[in-house]
């Protein structure tokens, strides 16, 4: 039996989850967070600490660390885990790569940085069917977010990362380099909302609108029905205009420039400088 546990971190509004096998202990890890604090840029471990700390307590065999996509709201926390437990795999869908060449340009990378996904531990294609143990999951590519947004089903969980969120929020927002909400719309109405009304959707963030309580699953016949910015009857032109008019009053992610940084590398710092300090680097428009 499939058993899900959830880690929240309120500076980020992110969701972490534990997805267990409770009859062979088996398990993965879904956007693990690593907490920085961009005034001090200092980084601690308090977060990926909890996680660890259950999977440690509850003596659960941990083989793969999926990230959804690479973030640009909080900086990954997979490194932390795979150095605890190191027989994890760190794995993303394999579009990453566009991902990368796309920031490759924006931070003025080194010819030296590999766009070819391979600071993972394993790409992810879309459609495929992947073991971790005894749990088996597919994985459904849902671009727009980002061109490299990943879904995983495990059993009747969908994983959707910023896809989509609880019916009172909407959707993931389409205007970083290279999002789409034309890609969004077809990724959750063509894709997703083409599955079964029954199974569970587990969230990347919960931004608690009105101050309601924390609330990370719905029903997916819930999101078909309820979702604020796209139900299922909802029509693309309407859907990408509704979305490109919210995108233009938002304001960029606080931890936008570290995260993406940090994110397309699996987690990994830049390497030291001459003086032993890593440096981020930060484009000034």
């Amino acid at each position: 039996m499939i058993k899900v546990k959830e880690f929240f971190d309120k500076a980020t509004w992110t969701l972490t989850y534990v997805v267990i096998d409770e009859e062979t202990q088996d398990a993965v890890v879904i956007d693990p967070v690593w907490d920085y604090d961009p005034a001090s840029s200092k980084t601690s471990e308090t977060s990926a600490r909890q996680v660890i700390d259950f999977i440690s307590k509850q003596e659960l065999k941990l083989h793969l660390i999926l990230e959804t996509h690479a973030h640009a709201d909080h900086l990954s926390g997979s490194q932390i885990l795979k150095r605890e437990f190191p027989q994890a795999q760190i794995a993303i869908g394999s579009r990453i790569k566009e991902v990368q060449n796309v920031f490759k340009d924006v931070f003025a990378l080194p010819e030296s940085f590999k766009t070819d996904g391979s600071q993972f531990d394993r790409l992810l294609e879309d459609g495929e069917i992947v073991s971790a143990g005894s749990i088996e999951f597919k994985v459904i590519f849902t671009p727009g977010h980002t061109p490299a947004c990943a879904t995983y089903l495990i059993d009747d969980n969908l994983f959707v990362g910023d896809a989509l969120f609880m019916p009172d929020y909407g959707t993931g927002r389409c205007d970083f380099p290279a999002g789409s909400a034309i890609d969004m719309y077809h990724s959750v109405h063509d894709r997703l909302y083409e599955l079964s009304d029954h199974l569970k959707v587990y969230t990347g963030h919960d931004y608690m609108p009105e101050g309601r309580p924390l609330r990370f699953v719905a029903t997916l016949g819930e999101e078909k029905r309820e979702n604020i910015q796209l139900r299922k009857e909802t029509k693309l032109e309407e859907f990408v205009q509704s979305r490109k008019e919210r995108d233009r009053k938002l304001s960029a992610p606080k931890l936008l420039l570290p995260s993406v940084q940090v994110n397309i590398t699996a987690g990994l710092l830049p390497e030291p400088e001459k003086n032993g300090r890593r440096y981020l680097k930060i484009p000034i428009e």
